[in-house]
């Protein structure tokens, strides 16, 4: 028995009828750690003190049979934007560098409430800006399933993580497809929540508006697990809803027979990879031997989703990130400076990378006095005929299916060039975002010995059918119980 690749739940239950310890679980994942992920590079800071601490406490806590949750002894990792009180959180940019926060995100003190073991912070793409995990300021992240490709973004490491057995679970964050297009790369489960879902208290914004911290785990149910326990209202987050988090652990078994699918058209075209669309065309055709109903739906709008995505998360990032001047925290650069101009000028230049910079760039294009209502203003029109079109479509049936993405994971550097062509593989998984809705992401099959992933859109807080028709594929099928060969 290899104890980094059991389940959430396998862990759980033999955490519970004391077969194994935290402590045995959690070294044997540390231990994986240090020796697998210097060949992936997934984790920026791995917390080995601590996790062993939490897990001598969770140890404690089942043998008195005291505050027991299913993630009670658990390791996972976190994405390195997911504030740590006294743990470096560094956004993977040299201006957070050796930033270490006095305080928890909202996520991390619903998981130390249960128990879970912290094993470190993963690597992204700087501030969230990337769709390769390329765009760190420290080191590329490698997919597990070839060390020549990139896991995505910008929850690379989160995923990769995962996908390697360096975690139980991990927590990632979706700007516009950010956890579920590593999990469709590296072959593992992810969920983007309903926008205000899960408290973002804690979490280094890059686009306040689009925003989502999701869990990704081996499969559906353990996925489920995760987001009961940090999901719900937060007073430190007043875009959070404030009603109850459903059982999703509970509803997930019930029977998918008679529910309607919905495939949006405009998500299949030409330039889609061939084994690509032939592993969802399959997976469709399982849904149809579970006795769901298929029908072609319309998302009219979809053709403006990438343009109205990214000058939203051009300006949102723009200010956003206005706060890193070199004056109150982080790097500050202020060598023979003149003035405190040239100091805002000097850190940012050396502490922001290629792409931050072009993005606050273009975004203070699109914010400025000439161009606000020219762009902004009509993005966000648009975005709510982007929202519009999900809601039409979810009306007449239960969830929609798509793809991740186009192709599986490209090579190291094949895109790294072209920044257009590097948003252009986000075209599926854009979107959700603006509108605010659920996604779920699983592993579909395999193209030429890659992972393929697919996702389901859900209605608004209706993650629960999404976890009951993503459970019921993984009960039909085996690509989520397949491993990287590192």
């Amino acid at each position: 028995m290899q104890l980094p690749n059991l389940t959430i739940r396998e862990a759980s239950d033999l955490l519970a009828t004391k077969k194994i310890s935290s402590v045995e679980l959690t070294h044997a994942t540390l231990q994986r750690a240090h020796e697998i992920d210097p060949k992936i590079k997934s984790y920026v800071t791995i917390t080995d003190d601590l996790a062993i601490e939490q897990a001598k406490k969770a140890d404690e806590r089942i043998a008195k049979g005291e505050n027991v949750t299913p993630l009670t002894g658990i390791p996972f990792a976190a994405k390195d934007c997911i504030s740590t009180r006294n743990i470096r959180t560094t956004c993977s940019s040299k201006i957070l560098e050796d930033y270490v926060p006095q305080y928890n995100a909202t996520v991390i003190n619903k998981l130390a409430d249960a128990g879970a073991v912290l094993m470190g912070k993963t690597n992204m793409d700087e501030f969230g800006m990337g769709s390769s995990c390329e765009n760190s300021a420290f080191f590329n992240t490698h997919n597990p399933w070839d060390l020549e490709r990139v896991p995505g973004g910008s929850s690379g490491g989160s995923a990769a993580a995962m996908s390697a057995s360096l975690c139980s679970f991990s927590l990632g964050e979706d700007t516009g497809g950010s956890v579920r297009m590593p999990a469709g790369f590296c072959n593992v489960t992810g969920i983007k929540p309903t926008y205000g879902r899960v408290s973002r208290y804690g979490l280094i914004s890059l686009v306040s508006s689009f925003d989502c911290i999701g869990p990704m785990s081996r499969d559906v149910y353990d996925c489920a697990t995760v987001l009961e326990t940090i999901a719900g209202h937060d007073p430190q987050d007043s875009t959070t809803f404030n009603s109850p988090v459903p059982r999703y652990t509970q509803h997930v078994t019930k029977s998918v027979k008679g529910m309607t699918i919905g495939i949006p058209k405009e998500y299949f075209v030409s330039g889609m990879e061939a084994g690509v669309e032939s592993s969802i065309q399959e997976a469709i055709r399982t849904y149809e031997k579970l006795g769901m109903k298929i029908q072609e739906v319309s998302l009219p709008n979809t053709k403006y989703a990438l343009p109205v995505y990214y000058l939203l998360l051009f300006a949102e990032a723009s200010s956003n990130l206005a706060r890193f001047d070199g004056t109150r925290f982080g790097l500050s650069v202020s060598e023979n400076a003149k003035d405190v101009i040239d100091i805002y000028l000097q850190t940012r230049h050396k502490g922001f990378g290629d792409e931050v910079k072009r993005r606050i760039m273009l975004g203070a294009y699109a914010l400025s006095a000439g161009y606000y209502d020219a762009y902004y203003l009509k993005a966000q029109k648009v975005r709510t005929l982007l929202r519009r079109d999900f809601e039409t479509a979810l009306a007449s049936c239960d969830i929609l299916l798509a793809p991740t993405c186009p192709t599986t994971a490209f090579k190291l550097g094949e895109k790294t060039s072209d920044p257009l062509e590097m948003y252009l593989s986000d075209i599926y998984v854009v979107a959700t975002n603006p509108a605010g809705v659920p996604a779920l992401a699983l592993p579909a099959g395999f193209s030429n010995n890659m992972p393929v992933g697919m996702q389901l859109i859900g209605k608004h807080l209706d993650e629960q059918t999404l976890f009951q028709v993503g459970h019921a594929y993984q009960q039909e099928t085996d690509w989520h119980k397949q491993l990287p060969n590192i």
